[in-house]
């Protein structure tokens, strides 16, 4: 098991870290600015917290294509 695993944070989680709306929150990923999903059951998501945190650190300089 690594030393520090990457936890999966669900949205309320990441609404109330980033002070982002829904719907912002969403536009975002669409445009490649937020980090994207990842699928953790048939109908479960979350983010990584790694990429929440990196995001939070620099949002304007934030790419998905990174």
């Amino acid at each position: 098991m690594p030393p520090n695993p990457d936890r999966i944070v669900r949205i309320k989680t990441v609404l109330n870290r980033t002070g982002l709306s829904r719907s912002t929150l969403y536009r975002k990923i669409g445009e490649g600015t937020f980090p994207r999903q990842v699928k953790i059951s048939i109908s479960g998501a979350g983010w990584r917290e790694s990429e929440i945190n990196r995001w939070v650190a620099d949002p304007v300089g934030f790419s998905n294509q990174t």
